[in-house]
């Protein structure tokens, strides 16, 4: 006659497998306390120091900014003036020239340059880093 199965051990979900050591087997042992690495034992991280930037950075993300800007001015007004329609884009075949002259192609020729313009104004804040870490140019 087969007896009842035995409960699981508190703290043990029913149903699931869970490893034992086989019989005879025994544990490793612990490691004694002198081994262990304490708080005063562990060596403090050194903390990263500012990078230093040069005057060829700063001048370098200044004229990011005023190219950036300049550029999506330019792709923001430039599909809805008249001289859009005076380019070799305009004299392609007739299918082409139709989605050249489309509003919603000149749409997003537009916003293209609102983005432009979004990114450029990201950089000027950007920018700041320099500020932060020295006051002049060195």
């Amino acid at each position: 006659m087969k007896s009842a199965p035995e409960p699981d051990p508190p703290g043990v979900v029913p149903g699931q497998a869970h490893a034992q050591a086989p019989e005879g087997a025994s544990l490793p042992p612990a490691l004694p306390p002198e081994t262990l690495p304490f708080p005063s034992a562990v060596e403090p991280t050194p903390e990263p120091s500012q990078p230093q930037y040069k005057w060829y950075h700063k001048m370098a993300g200044l004229f990011a900014v005023i190219f950036c800007f300049e550029l999506g001015v330019f792709l923001l007004v430039f599909p809805w003036a008249s001289d859009w329609d005076l380019n070799y884009f305009s004299s392609l075949p007739l299918w082409a020239s139709s989605i050249w002259a489309s509003p919603y192609f000149r749409g997003a020729i537009s916003g293209l340059g609102v983005l432009n313009i979004y990114v450029s104004l990201i950089e000027v804040f950007r920018l700041r880093r320099f500020s932060a870490s020295s006051a002049g140019l060195s």
